[in-house]
């Protein structure tokens, strides 16, 4: 829950509470979900290479994440201190004082939701700066600083004077290490340049110990590379390349690395917000 409210101060803030009730709730539902898995796992060959006790485990440890505003407070603390420099972005303060696991207390920002369309219009603000500037912090957070908002929807985003952006809710946000991000570049690369051999390897190193057949994957990453072998960078949509290469994946049986996970869906929910301002944006 989130309400307005002031500090003895007078100073506006916003104060996030956990809802009463919320983890017996939330437990329960888990719970289902894990039973339907198992019954999916047993049951349903073709369903097994989506390994779907793992998406649920992986689903419990970002819900744990999320209700925990304590975590989410030190979320909060390490994005202000990764664009204390940035005169375009604005993450909330957040008052540790006022902290804890049920509650976290953080500057209020007021200014337009990315959802109020009308509004941005009416302010007169330039729509395609604005996307390039959101698009450029995130893009920060995910190869430069390997620690991202997973969840940048047009919710999630208030527009001020000026073009500037705030940004808040980082109860979901990925980690990514410096190696992960080698790997992410070493795969777009190989799909700009027509080249399957780094995309290949990176595949295989997310495969680990499984068994692996390396000239079935190789042919279907070369069927992948040759499809976008046509498409002009400037057209790519990241948003598929990002569907095909998890197809691939799945087809073989690789589970995706859980903060790989994380970064596909923020750069897919990235893709939307940029061509909701922009048409002619191209996250690539």
């Amino acid at each position: 829950q989130v309400h307005r409210a002031r500090l003895p101060d007078g100073r506006p803030v916003v104060l996030k509470v956990r809802r009463p009730g919320i983890e017996s709730k939330v437990e329960a539902d888990l719970r289902i979900l894990a039973h339907v898995a198992q019954l999916v796992d047993s049951e349903i060959a073709e369903a097994r290479r989506y390994q779907p006790l793992r998406v649920v485990d992986e689903f419990r440890r970002s819900l744990s994440r999320e209700l925990d505003l304590a975590a989410e407070a030190r979320n909060i603390e390490r994005f202000e201190r990764n664009f204390r420099d940035d005169p375009y972005v604005l993450i909330p303060h957040v008052y540790p004082q006022h902290t804890s696991s049920t509650m976290n207390v953080q500057e209020r920002i007021d200014g337009i939701s990315g959802e109020d369309r009308e509004a941005i219009e009416r302010a007169g603000l330039d729509t395609r700066l604005i996307a390039r500037r959101g698009v450029d912090a995130v893009l920060k957070m995910i190869l430069e600083d390997g620690f991202f908002h997973a969840d940048p929807h047009p919710g999630n985003v208030i527009y001020l004077p000026g073009e500037r952006i705030a940004m808040i809710d980082f109860g979901m946000a990925g980690r990514l290490s410096p190696e992960r991000r080698s790997q992410i570049v070493d795969l777009l690369t190989g799909i700009a340049r027509h080249d399957t051999e780094p995309i290949l390897e990176v595949l295989l190193d997310w495969a680990g110990d499984e068994s692996i057949d390396e000239d079935r994957l190789a042919a279907d990453v070369g069927e992948l590379v040759f499809d976008y072998a046509d498409v002009p960078l400037k057209d790519l949509r990241v948003g598929s390349l990002i569907r095909r290469i998890t197809g691939v994946v799945r087809e073989h049986g690789i589970v995706l690395p859980s903060d790989l996970t994380l970064m596909m869906k923020a750069l897919i929910s990235l893709e939307g917000l940029g061509r909701r301002y922009d048409p002619e944006f191209r996250l690539v």
